[in-house]
């Protein structure tokens, strides 16, 4: 027979494995993977998971509080338009990640065309008003400077960049997770009052499964950062495959679960099905 204190402390612990299985859904993961893809630094990959569960968290704890407290039923078309909101956002990072490398191969197309002609181009990044902005400048190649037009480095750190351009990727996740909360927050507060009927009791496990979502976001961040970090070090060509292969995978993703909640659901019907989970 289990003691009776011993009860509150199993909610716990269940409250906390359940959030940080819930971080390794195949929407919330695909997602953080395309926005970490392009970082360079493990710390900050680590951190952007921590970030998503953080605007995660945000959202669950509003509605699904809401829900379990007062009552509140989610109409079933709103309860759809929120899980197709995350299709858009997992469509638009794959769009996204295809805009920054089709960016990238313009500008070495760009610098292979100018080094032809015996022309070094080189981007400064320069900070006006906090806003980033690049300022290109040419080297003529000759005998005497080819070596250093060539090796001329302006690469610029993550800790010289202002601070929105620096944190861009960070609000980027938050925003993500946010969308991602909305999305969950009902299928996840009907089930815990199902199991839990006492409010106040239902709510402090959803407290405690939103932080184990955000431990097991943060750790799985960090597991799928560390091959896209030694990866981008060592062989950039494969990195960069690993970014495509990453924006793809969002958007053949989030078009998908579009075609699931539009069409099998029926979002756009005069009877949508909506069954949360």
């Amino acid at each position: 027979m289990i003691p009776a204190n011993a009860a509150p402390l199993a909610i716990a612990l269940l409250g906390l494995l359940l959030g940080m299985r819930h971080a390794t859904d195949p929407d919330h993961v695909i997602a953080v993977t395309t926005i970490l893809s392009r970082e360079h630094r493990l710390v900050v990959a680590a951190r952007i998971g921590v970030v998503w569960g953080l605007g995660h968290t945000l959202t669950v704890l509003l509605v699904g509080a809401a829900i379990i407290v007062f009552k509140i039923a989610i109409p079933v078309r709103l309860g759809l338009a929120m899980e197709f909101a995350v299709a858009v956002v997992l469509i638009m990072l794959g769009v996204g990640a295809a805009a920054s490398l089709m960016r990238k191969a313009a500008t070495r197309m760009r610098a292979s065309l100018s080094e032809q002609e015996g022309l070094v181009v080189h981007a400064h990044a320069h900070a006006h008003g906090g806003a980033m902005h690049l300022h290109s400048h040419v080297h003529v190649v000759s005998q005497e400077n080819t070596d250093d037009a060539m090796h001329h480095d302006h690469r610029i750190s993550a800790d010289r960049l202002p601070p929105f351009a620096a944190r861009r990727p960070l609000l980027r996740s938050f925003a993500v997770g946010l969308v991602h909360g909305l999305a969950g927050s009902a299928a996840i507060a009907l089930l815990v009052l199902s199991a839990i009927p006492q409010p106040l009791w239902a709510t402090l496990y959803l407290v405690i499964f939103c932080v184990g979502t955000i431990i097991g976001m943060g750790l799985i961040t960090t597991a799928i950062a560390t091959p896209f970090m030694v990866v981008s070090r060592r062989a950039l060509w494969i990195h960069q495959g690993l970014v495509t292969g990453s924006g793809l995978l969002s958007f053949g993703f989030g078009l998908f679960l579009a075609y699931q909640i539009g069409i099998v659901d029926h979002l756009f019907s005069a009877a949508p099905i909506w069954i949360p989970q």
